[in-house]
């Protein structure tokens, strides 16, 4: 689409002012725009949940039928959770929100007649953008200027192949550039993109993360527990002829007693509390489930450049292939590094700076080529995967030069002579194995070694894979990646809670293992791509479980590895910065890249790093395991005191003359409860739980359902048995001191349960304690308050209150043993 106002120059970009209005007629560039709801529909869709239209329903009915004090008490708990629920949820999206626009992705585009960054999701039909290696192409767009420019379309078609584009061409968004630059009028933005097209049509629930499947399998657990009482209730009052809408009341009561409906609160705000820690240690979290994931990661593969060395490459020396220094592979690596337009590599960064900075290496280049400027370049092969090398073509005067660096195996297999002290001579056997001696040696003594050839052509049109043949191999290139200083330290560090560092290369086998014996990384040998690929999956997944290093890997390589490793039942975290990173960082369950990455590798990220290195990784990983700790303590809590509460109730509607608490009073204790925990977010987390991975574990909540809450009802029934035959409590009094009795031991209860350690050796945060401590408070004086006859309260006997706190010091003490017991393997 051409921009407003008629026919424009052709790099004509648009006005901010016209911009504005576009976007205000296309809406914004994103393939799958949703609907964002009103506050009211929000709140509403809140109140759809099955057991809240249960509890809405038999409040109705209680006012029809004259219950108007059960009915409003039902009435407001639902409420009260629901606007709690919401509020906090609200504010913790906003935060996580906040968090994600750090790391917002942004296109190059013309505006007012200067090239500026903008988000993406701001790009209109009618932009010029400006496209370079390793962008992700923003939005559908035609050609303008091409040069070079190969794009990965694999997103689209499925082909893993870039596609070479030229002048006109269409370029689509979800492709990503592969090298070469361009610019492009936008003419499709957001959902009317041929991405926006697929992305509507596989439009899907996401893949489920390791945090998702626990909830999955927490939340069967619960329902069959939930079912069971709550038919065992409702039979048993059936049976004993009471009020049958009661009895409705009293068994769903139950059900949402059980249910811990402050889950997804609790969830929502100890990872988004755990995305702003993690934000101060230079790790933006995209995606809130990734902070689970990262906790629960014991695997965590990476490539060593930049991550264990500090990618900031020097250029150590340009040898012949025997070894003896020479300056022509730095003068053929030059030109090549200097006409290359694929995507930055330090390798490239490295050369330039040696002949920009060396006086003697210029020196030489001058004395062989005085005038760098004299060649011109006339197209390009470039880099890919399976080549391993990209080459230039040249042209000074009469002379077509084809110039040729990349991986010294795959150089060499494309060379058939060779030159030294000016000569060529046919490449025999002899000198190949020379040649390969040469750099096996670079190798081990720590360089990143390139190698470098050249072929003489006749002038044509264009040049392609083809003309890399019958090359002249000049020589080799050798680059040192020094460690970086805090990697050995790091690397323990990951060690010591519990975390595998596997790498990744595609770099030389003996590079590769001299930087890990360097940071003090275990690895006695490699296993390399032309062993992988003769690997079955199962021995693969062997290999990869027991491996270190896997070097001159491919990226599909990378994603074999990392699939084996999940089918191991590993949760698996991978670092990748680059284009070919992409699938890998989808691969992993947790996908880590860096700010300074390609669109594409952060586009693919669940996690983004503002610093390089593993350092920060560390500290998502910490946190990780703070937010999971944190959620188990509330789960923890609440299945073990709510079941005993709810298994006392069940047990004790089968012999008493009354329901042993009224429905509103159910829902208010569990009201309470929850509210006394939902500082949890805030508390701190005891060693143990940060010093190896944690996933869920539903054995370890089903032990303490089945052993703590047995022990809540036995309490409970001693609370019973005082009420009953020491004050001979009538039904009001009965409600009132278990109540209170209840509430008090579940909500002190906390203070153990939210430790492996003894709970004085372990102080809960400040927030925490003071939550508890005022639902406590409330609990004691609340019969004594002018809501206590609307709630069906009546004032305890001051006698009741040394039995209180019998009842709780007994208990606590009593649930510290059976703790102890459980989670002996964790203590240790």
């Amino acid at each position: 689409m051409p921009p407003p106002g008629g026919a424009t120059p052709a790099l004509a970009g648009l006005t901010d002012a016209d911009a504005a209005a576009l976007l205000e007629r296309f809406g914004p560039n994103e393939p799958v725009v949703s609907e964002r709801q009103s506050l009211g529909r929000q709140i509403l869709a809140r109140f759809a949940n099955p057991l809240v239209v249960i509890l809405l329903l038999a409040s109705v009915v209680s006012a029809l039928v004259g219950e108007f004090d059960n009915a409003a008490i039902v009435l407001v708990m639902v409420t009260l959770s629901i606007v709690l629920e919401f509020v906090q949820t609200r504010r913790s999206a906003r935060a996580a929100e906040s968090l994600k626009a750090r790391v917002a992705n942004t296109a190059t585009v013309l505006r007012d007649g200067h090239w500026k960054e903008v988000p993406r999701r701001l790009l209109v039909p009618g932009d010029v953008v400006r496209l370079s290696a390793g962008d992700m192409v923003p939005a559908d767009a035609t050609l303008l200027e091409s040069r070079d420019l190969h794009v990965n379309e694999a997103a689209l078609t499925g082909e893993s192949l870039p596609v070479e584009k030229e002048l006109k061409a269409d370029v689509l968004m979800g492709s990503s550039v592969i090298s070469g630059t361009a610019k492009a009028r936008v003419v499709r933005t957001g959902a009317q993109t041929m991405f926006g097209d697929i992305a509507r049509a596989l439009a899907s629930r996401p893949p489920v993360t390791e945090f998702e499947r626990g909830i999955v399998r927490f939340g069967a657990f619960i329902l069959k527990t939930v079912v069971f009482l709550v038919l065992f209730v409702f039979l048993v009052n059936a049976a004993l002829h009471r009020n049958p809408l009661e009895s409705l009341l009293f068994g769903v009561a139950l059900a949402v007693g059980l249910t811990p409906e402050f889950l997804p609160m609790i969830t929502t705000v100890t990872l988004t509390k755990g995305a702003e820690r993690m934000a101060k240690h230079s790790v933006i979290v995209k995606n809130l489930a990734a902070i689970q994931n990262l906790g629960s990661m014991d695997v965590l593969c990476c490539d060593k450049t930049g991550t264990l060395t500090t990618g900031e490459m020097t250029l150590e020396g340009h040898v012949d292939a025997f070894g003896d220094a020479s300056a022509r592979p730095l003068l053929l690596g030059y030109l090549n590094s200097h006409f290359e337009s694929g995507v930055d590599d330090p390798t490239d960064a490295a050369v330039l700076r040696t002949v920009h900075r060396d006086p003697l290496d210029a020196a030489v280049i001058r004395h062989d080529h005085p005038d760098i400027s004299e060649y011109v370049k006339l197209d390009e092969v470039p880099f890919d995967f399976e080549r391993r090398r990209v080459s230039i073509v040249v042209a000074r005067g009469d002379e077509t030069l084809l110039v040729t660096k990349g991986a010294p195996e795959h150089v060499l297999a494309v060379s058939t002579s060779y030159e030294r002290a000016g000569e060529t001579q046919p490449l025999d056997e002899q000198t190949r194995r020379k040649a390969t001696s040469t750099f096996d040696e670079l190798g081990a003594k720590g360089y990143r070694v390139l190698a470098v050839a050249h072929r003489r052509l006749e002038r044509g049109s264009s040049f392609g894979k083809a003309d890399e043949r019958e090359l002249v191999f000049a020589g080799f290139l050798a680059f040192a990646d020094p460690p970086r200083p805090d990697a050995c330290d790091v690397l323990q560090r990951l060690k010591d809670t519990g975390v595998t560092v596997k790498v990744l290369t595609g770099d030389n086998e003996l590079v590769a293992l001299h930087v890990c014996e360097r940071v003090g990384l275990a690895a006695s040998l490699a296993i390399v791509g032309s062993d992988i690929e003769k690997m079955s999956d199962p021995a693969l997944a062997h290999a990869a479980e027991h491996a270190t290093l896997f070097a001159r890997v491919s990226p599909a390589q990378k994603n074999r590895i990392l699939h084996a490793l999940r089918a191991r039942g590993h949760v698996v975290g991978f670092l990748g910065d680059g284009i070919n990173d992409a699938p890998s960082l989808h691969a992993a369950d947790v996908g880590l890249s860096v700010s300074g990455a390609v669109d594409v590798a952060r586009d693919a990220a669940d996690v983004i790093l503002l610093e390089p290195g593993l350092g920060p990784i560390l500290a998502g990983i910490v946190e990780g395991r703070k937010a999971f700790g944190n959620v188990m303590k509330y789960l923890l809590m609440g299945t073990s005191s709510n079941f005993g509460n709810m298994l006392s109730m069940a047990a004790a509607s089968a012999f008493l003359p009354f329901l042993p608490m009224l429905p509103g009073q159910i829902l208010l204790n569990n009201f309470l409860y929850d509210l006394a925990q939902i500082t949890i977010p805030s508390d701190a987390v005891d060693d143990e739980i940060i010093a190896r991975p944690r996933r869920w574990d539903i054995a370890t909540l089903r032990r303490f359902m089945l052993f703590i809450g047995p022990i809540s009802s036995a309490y409970d029934f001693l609370t019973f048995y005082v009420l009953l035959r020491v004050f001979h409590a009538s039904e009001a009094l009965f409600h009132t001191g278990w109540f209170v009795e209840s509430l008090v031991t579940q909500a002190l209860v906390v203070f153990v349960i939210r430790t492996s350690r003894m709970p004085f050796a372990s102080r809960p945060s400040p927030l925490l304690a003071a939550t508890v401590l005022a639902v406590v408070g409330v609990a004691l004086v609340l019969p004594f308050t002018p809501l206590a006859k609307p709630l069906g309260f009546v004032p305890l006997p001051f006698v009741f209150y040394p039995l209180l706190a019998f009842v709780t010091f007994t208990y606590l003490a009593f649930v510290e043993i059976v703790k102890r017991t459980l989670l002996r393997k964790q203590i240790a």
